[in-house]
């Protein structure tokens, strides 16, 4: 017997029995299985709802944020976030200027400018200057805005009076950098721009330039013939601020380099009026900036008598309907009795409409509290010697200073009575309401403003109505 036939099946055999055998799954079993490892698409009803829930989140999100940010009711915002992030940013504080009117500038051009929506209720603010009955008797200060870039957009922040310049007649750099310098634990500045200007005409064409694009806007068409119609009161509404209810001045200086000699800078403000006058409410005369040398001492009664005189005739004669007013800017070093006469001799002498109470000082206040120690880097630029110091500290002062003027200009001549504006130190609506008091008409906020982020002219207001209804007797 052979053995060849069972070995070849003995591997087959044993093949066959090794190999495992499984038990088919059923049918349904295995459907089920497929259907549960791959869910069914969601329908598109529930697509369309997570996307419409999530467009609309953003779309809130975003407007919110638009909102709160272009409102300056929202002061807490720009006080505490925006203007601190700033200051991160961008630690040199000229360049942070130069981009707060960069990022004013285009928003305003977009639409997006920060801008007071809804003025706070409670009394009325209102107050008459030169005429014209203006919304409140705040506003903001020349030195903000130099070469009228962004004057629509600070008006849009709630001044009722926006102050550009100072312009002088040829543009000139002003003095080396740095200038411009922070002292956070006083909410304080000190700068000495020099009257960096790009000049007369150059400022001018920018101005023509606004109130031809109003005019077009306004229908009045483009060209002489609008800009003409406008600035003669067709429009209704002020040549120099076209808002109705307020008002805007334009300052004007003379450059470094003009000769001392007063036939010479004479010349400089008549240059800088018979520019710059069609589209100015009001002209300001800056005889007391204390970063140009010699500028103070113009302030002495027979130069700014003469200076003043020559203003006011080239003034008078713009080619618009209604001349511009002229005030004086003035200095509040110079606070001496005597002083304060020569001066208020000189406004009546030269029939200038008011004075406009003060400006920075060369001084170096006291850090407050009392007692305070300075950080080391704010004792370093507070030994800066040149430059003008702005800040809180100069607000009894300019009290002070505004209740001087109003006596001494209320002495009067011929029953006329002066405009006074009180400039310096001003933080908060019960000061503001003091300068008011003292005999101010209006009231001009820079430094605040630097500190404070665009909501701080509506909190300053919304103060002020605060302040009022609290003495308010209330008759029951």
């Amino acid at each position: 017997m052979s053995f060849l036939p069972r070995l070849s099946r003995t591997p087959l055999a044993l093949r066959t029995l090794t190999r495992p055998t499984l038990p088919r799954a059923p049918a349904r079993l295995t459907r089920l299985s497929s259907t549960t490892s791959t869910p069914p698409p969601p329908s598109r009803i529930v697509t369309a709802l997570k996307r419409l829930v999530t467009t609309t989140f953003i779309t809130t999100a975003l407007l919110i944020t638009y909102l709160s940010t272009t409102d300056t009711r929202f002061t807490a915002l720009h006080r505490h976030l925006i203007v601190p992030s700033l200051r991160y940013l961008v630690p040199d504080p000229e360049q942070a200027h130069s981009l707060t009117l960069t990022a004013l500038s285009t928003l305003y051009t977009l639409g997006l400018h920060p801008r007071e929506r809804t003025p706070s209720a409670g009394p009325d603010l209102s107050t008459t200057i030169f005429g014209h009955v203006l919304t409140s008797p705040l506003g903001t200060s020349a030195g903000i805005d130099k070469n009228a870039s962004v004057p629509d957009a600070l008006l849009a922040l709630g001044a009722a009076y926006t102050e550009v310049g100072g312009i002088v007649p040829k543009p000139q750099a002003g003095n080396p950098q740095p200038r411009l310098f922070r002292i956070p634990s006083q909410n304080a500045l000190i700068n000495r721009f020099g009257l960096n200007s790009l000049g007369a005409d150059a400022v001018a064409a920018r101005l023509r330039e606004r109130v031809r694009r109003y005019a077009i806007s306004a229908g009045f068409g483009g060209g002489d013939d609008g800009e003409r119609r406008v600035l003669d009161g067709e429009a209704g509404v002020p040549p120099g601020s076209l808002v109705e209810g307020k008002l805007m001045g334009v300052q004007i200086g003379k450059n470094a380099s003009t000769p001392d000699d007063i036939d010479s800078v004479v010349a400089d403000y008549v240059y800088c009026v018979q520019r710059l006058a069609r589209y100015a409410d009001v002209l300001v005369v800056n005889v007391s900036s204390p970063n140009t040398a010699g500028l103070r001492d113009l302030q002495a009664q027979a130069p700014l008598t003469a200076i003043l005189k020559a203003v006011v005739k080239a003034a008078g004669e713009t080619d618009r309907k209604v001349a511009p007013r002229v005030m004086v800017k003035v200095s509040p070093d110079e606070n001496e009795a005597k002083q304060v006469e020569g001066i208020c001799n000189a406004v009546w002498d030269s029939g200038v409409d008011g004075v406009i109470v003060g400006n920075t000082t060369k001084r170096r206040p006291a850090p407050v509290p009392a007692g305070f120690v300075l950080p080391a880097e704010e004792e370093r630029i507070l030994r800066e010697e040149a430059g003008g110091y702005s800040g809180p500290q100069l607000f009894e002062g300019t009290v002070d200073l505004v209740r001087k003027y109003r006596k001494e200009l209320d002495k009067g001549r011929s029953g006329e009575r002066k405009t006074v504006f009180g400039s310096g130190g001003v933080t908060n609506g019960k000061e503001a309401l003091k300068v008011l008091e003292a005999g101010a008409d209006m009231v001009q906020i820079y430094t605040a403003l630097v500190y404070g982020g665009a909501g701080t002219l509506t909190k300053i207001k919304h103060e002020m109505r605060r302040e009022i209804d609290r003495n308010t007797p209330r008759s029951d």
